[in-house]
């Protein structure tokens, strides 16, 4: 079973001949180890290893993957307290079920936040110690010999005394009967062979994606399978009047046409009579209360909104008496951020076959108990009865984590609306989910600040935008008082020592649908006080670095990046020379800390062109350095693209651009050389899925800065129109 299978099921992992599994049945405070274990505890019997007699090691993961590399990771951290060959690993996904596969960071299963790493890094350790230790017993059984003299090394067990040795899936069927240990000891830091270590751990689903053996949820085909796509209303918030199938029903290949609650299913025996099909429908909408508005309009009316102080996200000292200091010199500006698609290379999509009292799907699913429940409302059954098979998927970046599950509801709808029995597979185009919204909010940020004697001694900064907690089922956890914090993430709370600060935001409805994106309110909080802080410092006569250094007493972990990066760069300023400029930004996010250098030119047409990248990064244990590293390159170049070219603009409601041909992507021959530095640190580890992309476009922006052009105030920085 390689990792791409996805036929291996939680029944498959219970009853395997030949196997056993191994689950953290305990308490973490049961467990001793080198440092105190944090979280909560499991409430539940959490199986997440399995060890066959064939030797292999298959991890059962509950975080999907899609390219982050949570399989390797999860692979790695297990495999270096079961002190297994590297060869014999595996990994395959588990099925829904909250109770045991909870991210115990987000309190479902869930997969978000760069939180995969962090909320295992314990419990992966804790299980592969408890099945090295019942391993170790069963030899010490059939050997006749004491534990104690036993050693595991490489997947090999062996007694040295007595010249014995086996491989683990001797020892699995004997190892399953056995108790669970109610103490397990886990390795010093000093003695992993695998954590941390560079090389040694390619990823575990590589070889299957670059051969095809790995199956997407696109890949899916069952007998008498219907491929169903949907239309959907053109504007934001429009509802369907009425439709007339009459000409799509005539499509050959066309089975049928249905309406469902987000617009018309139209289900065929294949992709293109069921986009002819769609094509062919007559459908009328009310847009009375739809999305009107162009998104120039919009950026005018939320540029207007901050000239008056919002709802107080944080504030300490008196700001406004801070600006009116004698002396002190003013700046302010404003950044406009737009609305911007996902666009991961596999677009939503998911298989689904309801028997009649199980649902049974298969897709991309990143927030499994979300999309459980949301399946089984649409059944009227209970979750238990709903199952998910979490497959491998091209991409997110946070497309696939819908608080309204809006996919999983569209799915369960176009299954439920055909005979029991059916097989279905929902498809979106590219065109859909770029004109389907879910875009990472439009924003604006106000910014007055002052400087004095060559420092900064007030900052302001007004927020305009919109919440996607606002009427989610998330609401009541994540609001209080009105406070979005996710709007203001990196805003409210910066790297600097500020005396006199506040960060307030204002809530601006609209019928789009938004969605977190990529690093989520970094993405636009980074540039802004990033941008910012550079200007001040300009403003005071400070280096980029330097100053950002002198106000960083409060924040020691953003301080080791910046100077980490700033002599990995070799640092002496922003260098302007032979028309290349360096510029400096610095993100903490998701409890990772990214510094990034750029190099930076700008041609006569006025677009940047980035030549090179240096990053470091403190994601403390750093479990796979080669993930963190090509996690930061493609974060680089995520960023890069977006910053630069990406915009999905309202004309009158309506999204102007469809595909990757008017929603422009960075080019092969436009990514910049990147180097990257990994901050060695014991801190609990943390994520690095998200942090690479906030810091590239303002220091992008600081570089040009430093050429002597303005720093972009509204984004994309190549614009078209």
């Amino acid at each position: 079973m390689g990792a791409h299978d996805t036929r291996f099921s939680r029944r498959d992992a219970l009853k395997a001949a030949g196997a056993f599994t191994i689950g953290m049945c305990l308490p973490l405070g049961h467990a001793r180890a080198a440092e105190p274990a944090k979280g909560p505890p499991p409430i539940h019997p959490n199986a997440f290893i399995r060890i066959g007699a064939d030797d292999s090691v298959t991890i059962i993961s509950k975080h999907i993957e899609f390219g982050q590399g949570p399989y390797t990771g999860l692979a790695t951290i297990a495999a270096e307290e079961l002190d297994a060959d590297w060869a014999q690993m595996r990994a395959v996904s588990s099925p829904a079920n909250v109770a045991i596969y909870a991210n115990t960071l987000l309190g479902a299963q869930l997969t978000g936040g760069s939180s995969a790493i962090a909320n295992c890094y314990d419990q992966m350790r804790r299980a592969g110690a408890m099945a090295r230790a019942m391993l170790v017993q069963a030899a010490a059984a059939e050997w006749k010999v004491s534990p104690a003299g036993i050693g595991v090394e490489q997947g090999v067990i062996s007694h040295k005394a007595s010249g014995k040795s086996a491989r683990f899936g001797q020892f699995a069927a004997a190892a399953a009967k056995l108790p669970v240990p109610r103490q397990v000891r886990l390795k010093d830091p000093s003695a992993f062979r695998l954590i941390g270590k560079p090389s040694g751990t390619p990823k575990v689903d590589s070889a299957d994606k670059a051969t095809g053996r790995a199956k997407f949820t696109i890949d899916i085909a069952a007998p008498d399978m219907l491929t169903v796509v949907v239309a959907r209303s053109p504007r934001f918030g429009g509802k369907l009047v009425r439709f007339d199938a009459t000409e799509a029903l005539k499509v050959r290949g066309v089975v049928a046409v249905k309406q469902v609650s987000s617009g018309v299913a139209v289900y065929a025996t294949g992709m293109w009579p069921a986009l002819k099909g769609r094509k062919a429908l007559a459908l009328a909408w009310d847009d009375g209360q739809a999305e009107m508005r162009s998104s120039d309009a919009m950026i005018a009316e939320y540029l207007e909104k901050s000239r008056t102080p919002g709802l107080v996200h944080k504030a300490n000292g008196d700001v406004d008496a801070a600006l009116a200091t004698p002396g002190a010199e003013v700046i302010e500006v404003a950044f406009a951020f737009p609305y911007l698609a996902h666009a991961p290379m596999e677009p939503l999509d998911g298989f689904m076959v309801w028997d009649g009292a199980t649902a049974r799907a298969r897709f991309g699913s990143q927030a499994q108990t979300i999309d459980q429940g949301a399946i089984a409302g649409v059944f009227g059954i209970k979750p238990d009865k709903v199952e998910i098979e979490t497959m491998l998927a091209g991409g997110s970046f946070g497309r696939r984590a819908t608080p309204n599950a809006h996919l999983a509801v569209e799915l369960a709808e176009v299954a439920k609306a055909m005979p029991v029995g059916t097989p279905v597979k929902l498809v979106w185009t590219r065109e859909d989910d770029i004109h389907g919204g879910h875009y990472r909010p439009m924003f604006v940020h106000r910014l007055r600040g002052a400087v004095k004697d060559g420092k900064i001694v007030a900052w302001h900064n007004t927020l305009v935008g919109q919440s996607f907690m606002k009427g989610s089922p998330f609401e009541a956890a994540v609001m209080k008082n009105g406070v979005d914090p996710i709007m203001s993430e990196g805003a409210s709370r910066t790297p600097y020592d500020l005396a006199d600060f506040r960060c307030d935001v204002h809530i601006a409805d609209s019928p789009v649908s938004t969605l977190w994106w990529r690093s989520v309110g970094h993405t636009h909080t980074g540039y802004a006080v990033e941008c910012f802080v550079d200007q001040l410092l300009a403003a005071a006569g400070q280096d980029p670095v330097a100053g950002r250094l002198a106000m960083m007493g409060g924040s020691p972990r953003a301080a080791g990046v910046l100077k980490a990066v700033a002599e990995l760069a070799q640092w002496k300023g922003p260098q302007p020379a032979d028309g290349r400029a360096r510029g400096v930004a610095v993100v903490e996010s998701f409890n990772s800390f990214v510094a990034q250098i750029a190099e930076v030119s700008v041609g006569d047409n006025g677009e940047p062109r980035v030549h090179k990248v240096w990053a470091a990064v403190d994601v403390g244990v750093a479990v796979n350095p080669d993930i963190i590293r090509a996690q930061v390159e493609g974060g680089v170049g995520y960023a890069l693209g977006h910053a630069l070219y990406a915009e999905v603009p309202l004309k009158d409601g309506l999204p102007a651009v469809s595909n990757f041909n008017d929603y422009r992507s960075l080019r092969i021959n436009e990514m910049p050389d990147i180097e990257v530095v990994i901050v060695r640190s014991a801190e609990a580890p943390t994520g690095i899925g998200e942090p690479g992309v906030p810091p590239l476009a303002p220091a992008v922006a600081n570089a040009m800065a430093a050429l002597g052009h303005a720093r972009p105030s509204r984004l994309p920085m190549v614009r078209t129109a």
